[in-house]
């Protein structure tokens, strides 16, 4: 046993030290390379290290061009602007060492510079200068003028597009994330893809144009070469004219071929990437997939290529093969793909359901959370035809329940064909909470306030916000984005409905039994708690009118420990169920200010003129008069206004008033605004403050602004 456990500890340590070493030799790489440019530029080569140099310079854009090819989009291949700036930066350094050799020792013969550029400039062009150049300037006008250009320049729109649709994507995520679509790891993982393409396309902008000056600079050292070559042949080295044409021309043409060759590999690889869509396969499985997918182009293609084929004159073998071909894969693509044979059920096993008296079984029960859908939905929901409603859906719950403090029961989902086919109906315990209508495969386009342009589609509201939104083909997502729209599908669209309906009616999904399942969670860390309160205290149903009150304001139920001891506390005092939720949101101050003002010391508020205030006090309490309507009008009126000022600054429009005016006030405005929220001064914590921003007057223009005050709470 000692044995074999020295043995793989040494085998484990060896392992390591292969790894690291591994670590090491991959880090010298990326330096070794830059100091190899370096000697390229500095040193003179022998003709041996120029043929090994400039075959590796090959075989590297050739690697570099199939992984573009291969890749399945673009930041699966995220290293490609450095790859083809240190690529480009070797080929130039190349181009300086043979220039360096070529002019040096071109008037030995065509072999001075290695084998690599006599055979370029030798048997590639067939040892005829005239016919290199054209090759060469062939060469250069389809690298420059082709490749390059029109890589550059999607390059340049595709960086200023992407940055352009950051926000609506980001947008989007938060919606997700928000509606329990996805949680906080997915989250950060899309947020940081965001990112992370944004960059890869702005760094593709500025290596298109390394691309550019390459093929500017391959144009130029070919000038430099045939000139300076034809001068230090004929006035340096006696030779004549035709010997130094044929020596220096031949090698500068050869040195041009072996650079400009990669580079229109490395150009065409750059053009590939930016030019990709994000994709589950590579580009040759997607080409094919999508060229042949449509028989009908095939037979058309087979027809038209047949046709000339006909013509006399022509090779008509040729083309008549090419349009049997074609007529032979269309064929092909047309069948439909073998169905699964299913076995056939013997009759005997068929039976008619058996006829039995009526039970409780036929009562059907109340669904406490249900959602109806018509018959085009039911895609959306059905698995097998790739819905993904119903897991968004439990995303949902999921999200819910861990902000709420309490476990959302599942939904029944049913199809409903009263329904029009693309309507869907929320309901809580069997009443209708929400309906809309939805078109699956089609997204809807969300304004959020500032978008860029117009969209063609069908106009209609968010179901959830009440928001200005287009319904779009798919098609055009990515444009929508760009133009600041928030983007979402069917599914989304359902699943962010039924999340803002169960949080606004979240009182009405807890119940005796939520209640009892919440004290009992909290009985196995604090069970003398639990057992001072219930029974002997307060009964069930006392805790569960105060969580429903809790929950009907928008505080969640998470701080179970505290809402207890505060109503073991008070609950001997004599209190009804509103002034143990008024004690109980004093106790959860702290909780409810963040909720409000996030991690903000100070929070900007609203608060009631004190002769208003004071009217009111009078008015709750019972005394003789009341409360003019007119006035109230008045004073819900100003009261909206200054909550759009504070949302439009961007903070949630809080009115802060005296304790026992609180819910009258909430009761009365609460259904007037979403996001809206009234605390009471003790809500406030000690080590927080408040800045008064409007002063909510007796009548109509009384509202008085007051900028920059600020109070510390008491």
């Amino acid at each position: 046993m000692t044995e074999s456990r020295l043995m793989a500890t040494a085998d484990s340590a060896l392992a390591n030290q292969n790894a690291a070493g591994a670590g090491m030799l991959a880090g010298i790489g990326a330096p070794l390379v830059m100091m190899l440019l370096l000697v390229m530029i500095v040193l003179p080569l022998p003709p041996l290290m120029l043929d090994v140099l400039f075959t590796f310079n090959i075989a590297l854009a050739i690697i570099v061009l199939l992984a573009a090819v291969y890749a399945a989009r673009p930041l699966d291949f995220a290293v490609f602007p450095t790859v083809l700036l240190v690529a480009t930066l070797l080929r130039l350094g190349l181009n300086v060492a043979s220039t360096r050799v070529v002019l040096l020792e071109g008037h030995t013969g065509t072999g001075a510079a290695g084998n690599v550029i006599e055979a370029f400039g030798d048997f590639v062009v067939g040892g005829s200068y005239a016919v290199g150049l054209v090759l060469f300037t062939i060469l250069v006008v389809i690298n420059f003028v082709v490749v390059t250009k029109g890589a550059g320049r999607i390059s340049e729109v595709t960086a200023r597009f992407t940055l352009d649709a950051m926000p609506g994507k980001q947008m989007a995520i938060d919606a997700d994330l928000n509606a329990g679509l996805i949680n906080q790891e997915a989250a950060l993982r899309r947020r940081d893809e965001v990112g992370r393409e944004a960059d890869f396309y702005g760094a593709m902008d500025g290596a298109s144009k390394f691309v550019r000056g390459d093929a500017v600079a391959g144009i130029l050292i070919l000038f430099i070469n045939i000139l300076g070559g034809f001068a230090i042949g004929t006035l340096q080295h006696d030779l004549t004219a035709g010997q130094a044409a044929e020596n220096y021309v031949l090698l500068t043409i050869g040195d041009g071929l072996v650079a400009q060759i990669p580079s229109m590999l490395l150009s065409t690889a750059a053009a590939i990437v930016v030019t990709r869509m994000s994709g589950t396969a590579d580009m040759g499985a997607e080409v094919a997939s999508q060229l042949t997918d449509n028989p009908r182009v095939l037979y058309v293609t087979s027809a038209v290529i047949g046709s000339i084929g006909l013509v006399p004159g022509m090779p008509n073998l040729v083309f008549l093969g090419i349009a049997g071909l074609l007529g032979v894969v269309g064929y092909l693509r047309s069948q439909p793909d073998a169905e699964p044979v299913l076995e056939a059920v013997p009759e005997e096993e068929i039976k008619p359901a058996e006829s039995r008296d009526l039970s409780w079984d036929d009562v059907s029960q109340v669904d406490e959370i249900g959602l109806e859908v018509g018959y085009r939905l039911i895609s959306l929901v059905d698995r097998n035809q790739g819905g993904d409603l119903l897991s968004r859906i439990k995303g949902v719950r999921k999200k819910l329940s861990q902000e709420l403090g309490f476990l959302i029961n599942s939904v029944h989902i049913r199809d409903n064909l009263d329904l029009q086919p693309n309507s869907y109906r929320i309901t809580l315990h069997d009443v209708i909470a929400g309906e809309s209508e939805v078109f699956p495969g089609r997204e809807l386009a969300i304004n959020p306030g500032q978008v860029f342009g117009n969209l063609d589609g069908v106009a209609t509201k968010d179901p959830t916000f009440g928001l200005d939104a287009v319904w779009i083909d798919a098609s055009q997502r990515d444009e929508a984005q760009t133009m600041g729209y928030t983007v979402v599908d069917s599914s989304t669209v359902i699943a962010t409905h039924l999340s803002q309906i169960l949080k606004n009616q979240a009182h009405e999904l807890i119940g005796q039994d939520g209640v009892q399942q919440l004290l009992d969670k909290l009985a196995r860390t604090a069970p003398k708690l639990v057992e001072n309160l219930i029974p002997d205290v307060m009964s069930l149903a006392e805790v569960t009118r105060v969580m429903h009150n809790l929950l009907e304001e928008g505080i969640p139920v998470r701080d179970m420990k505290t809402i207890t001891e505060t109503l073991a506390d008070q609950s001997s005092k004599g209190l009804d169920a509103d002034a143990l939720t008024a004690r109980v949101r004093v106790a959860l101050g702290p909780s409810i200010f963040q909720t409000v003002n996030g991690t903000a010391r100070e929070m900007p508020v609203m608060v009631l003129d004190p002769k208003l205030e004071q009217l009111l006090m009078q008015a709750v309490s019972g005394s003789p008069g009341g409360i003019e309507p007119n006035l109230m009008d008045s004073v819900i009126q100003q009261v909206m206004q200054a909550s759009s000022k504070l949302e439009t600054e961007g903070h949630n429009p809080v009115l802060l008033v005296a304790t026992n005016i609180r819910l009258f006030l909430s009761r009365l405005l609460r259904g007037r605004m979403a996001n809206f929220y009234i605390l009471a001064y003790e809500e406030i914590p000690p080590n927080k403050s408040i800045r008064v921003v409007s002063t909510i007057g007796g009548g109509p223009g009384g509202d008085q602004q007051n900028e920059g005050g600020a109070a510390q709470a008491a």
